[in-house]
């Protein structure tokens, strides 16, 4: 269960105070976004641990205190300056809201606190996939995982998952959400090819797929990119996509430490940005 969910569902029996960080300059733990909620016996979230965090905690529990005893309690906003008021060295500075909360303000804080989401098209449900699908559970994304094959997705998924059977396969990059991450690792090299024409072909017409990844090796997408410009593919359209895909690591090709790098990479993928040059790492996305 997320922090969210957790602290909604706690909401429902108890009152909290929820800690927001509401702007922040210069060099701080956590930016403008970050919450905690601060229950009778909990902490959920977090704005960003260390002095600041144990400070606030402490203040919201005093604002707990001061409604258990009847007392009128009202939100309140504090800047914080990390260096001089807390001896952090970060040295930058926050403004920190602390408001009460109950079981009527449930619907309002899902809306609000609801993290925004990164679209993501994942094309195959093989090892690298399922493993992906995992880590992925713990990140900002929301996933259409497709397979052209039956039977192949697990009977239990991750939150934010959608299982979806296409053939074929690359029928699907067409509804895939705007501005969907696609990563392509299916079991055929023929469909790999394909969902990659099938994402190219978009990106010429739409724009909105910031980021195409496909699984393989320097020797794989010197092939592909062959085949692709017969198929009418610019070498500007091409350097769109990354392969291989994943930040460097250990050469270890176990699935979990390619999804981690793989997951790695999408977050390096900005909102506007799109990865520069070919293949490998020219063709990983900047910062």
């Amino acid at each position: 269960m997320s922090n969210l969910a957790a602290f909604l569902s706690a909401l429902q029996h108890q009152t909290a105070v929820l800690v927001t960080i509401t702007a922040a300059r210069g060099s701080v733990p956590r930016d403008a976004g970050a919450w905690m909620a601060v229950l009778p016996a909990a902490l959920l979230g977090t704005i960003g641990g260390g002095r600041l965090e144990l400070d606030a905690e402490a203040s919201a529990r005093e604002m707990l205190a001061a409604h258990a005893s009847g007392q009128l309690v009202a939100p309140r906003d504090l800047r914080i300056a990390l260096g001089p008021n807390l001896g952090q060295c970060c040295g930058g500075e926050v403004i920190v809201r602390f408001e009460l909360v109950q079981a009527a303000d449930a619907h309002e804080l899902r809306s609000r606190l609801a993290p925004a989401l990164w679209p993501l098209g994942l094309f195959g449900g093989g090892h690298v996939g399922q493993a992906l699908v995992q880590v992925l559970a713990l990140l900002p994304f929301e996933v259409t995982w497709v397979d052209s094959r039956d039977g192949v997705f697990p009977p239990e998924l991750p939150p934010r998952v959608r299982c979806e059977h296409s053939d074929p396969v690359q029928a699907a990059v067409a509804d895939l959400p705007a501005g969907s991450r696609v990563l392509v690792m299916s079991f055929s090299h023929a469909e790999d090819l394909d969902i990659v024409a099938a994402c190219l072909a978009r990106q010429r017409v739409r724009g909105d797929l910031p980021y195409i990844g496909l699984i393989g090796s320097k020797t794989k997408w010197a092939t592909f990119s062959r085949r692709l410009a017969e198929r009418g593919f610019t070498p500007e359209e091409l350097a769109h996509v990354t392969c291989p895909i994943g930040v460097p690591v250990a050469k270890d090709k176990r699935p979990e430490i390619i999804a981690v790098a793989v997951a790695a990479q999408l977050l390096q993928v900005v909102d506007a940005g799109t990865p520069e040059g070919a293949a490998g790492a020219a063709g990983r996305p900047k910062n």
